[in-house]
C-alpha cells in the first residue's frame, strides 16, 4: 500500500502529482497536486490507493476526506492544447498548472512516472508507478480522476450518444462505434488516430458547440 516514506525521505513540503486522461479520445487531461500532513492523516484515509484500483464509491469517499485534510491544486489542459502540443506535453502542462494552484509552494513535486515538467518552480522528483508507492501521489490520482470523471459525466448530458458517463471518453467499443455513427464533437481529440480516421472519411465536427 502507498505510504509517506518518499515524502519523509525528501523532507520539506512535498506535493504528490499525478494526471488522468492521457488515453481517452475525448475530453481534457487533468492533473492534481496534493500536499498531505503526516501529522493529520485521519483513519478515513486508511486503504487509500492508486485510483485505478479503487471503486467509484471508494474514490468519492477518499476525495471527500482529502478535500477536508489536504492542500490540493488542480490543473487541466484542453482538447485544443492536446491537439496542438501533443498529449505528453499537455499532461506536463496540466501538472505545472496543478502545482501552481497549491496555496503554499512545495519544496518538491513528487511526480508519478518518469517525466517531469521543466517549468516547475520547485525541485521535481519522478517516481515510476508512484501512485502505488507514494500516498500523496495516490491522493493526487484520486482527486484528478474524480474531477475528470465528473466533467465527462457533465459532457455526457450534452452528448449522450458516446457513453462518456461510463467510459469517460476512453476508446471503448461502444464509444468507437458511436464515432462511426455520430461523428466527432468539439470535445474529441482530432490528433488521435480514431478521430483522424473519422475526419479523413467524413467530417461531422460540431464547431458551434
Amino acid at each position: 500500500m502507498p505510504d509517506l516514506s518518499w515524502e519523509i525521505r525528501l523532507g520539506g513540503i512535498v506535493a504528490g502529482v499525478d494526471e488522468v486522461g492521457r488515453g481517452p479520445l475525448a475530453g481534457p487531461v487533468v492533473a492534481a497536486a496534493v500536499i498531505l500532513d503526516p501529522n493529520n492523516l485521519p483513519r478515513e484515509l486508511d486503504g487509500l490507493d492508486d485510483s485505478k484500483l479503487l471503486s467509484a464509491e471508494a474514490r468519492a469517499h477518499y476525495a471527500t476526506v482529502l478535500r477536508r485534510v489536504a492542500i490540493i491544486g488542480v490543473g487541466a489542459a484542453s482538447v485544443g492544447e492536446i491537439d496542438r502540443i501533443n498529449i505528453l506535453q499537455a499532461s506536463l502542462l496540466a501538472m505545472v498548472r496543478a502545482v501552481g494552484r497549491l496555496g503554499p509552494s512545495p519544496d518538491v513535486a513528487l511526480i508519478d512516472g518518469n517525466r517531469a515538467p521543466k517549468q516547475l518552480a520547485c525541485r521535481a522528483v519522478t517516481l515510476v508507478k508512484g501512485d502505488g508507492i507514494s500516498l500523496s501521489i495516490a491522493a493526487a490520482s484520486v482527486i484528478a480522476k474524480e474531477i475528470r470523471d465528473r466533467a465527462m459525466a457533465q459532457l455526457h448530458r450534452r452528448y449522450p450518444g458516446y457513453g462518456w458517463d461510463t467510459n469517460a471518453g476512453y476508446p471503448t467499443a461502444s464509444h468507437r462505434a458511436a464515432l462511426g455513427i455520430l461523428g466527432l464533437t468539439c470535445h474529441h481529440r482530432q490528433s488521435f488516430g480514431p478521430c483522424r480516421a473519422i475526419i479523413a472519411g467524413r467530417t461531422t465536427l460540431d464547431a458551434a458547440e
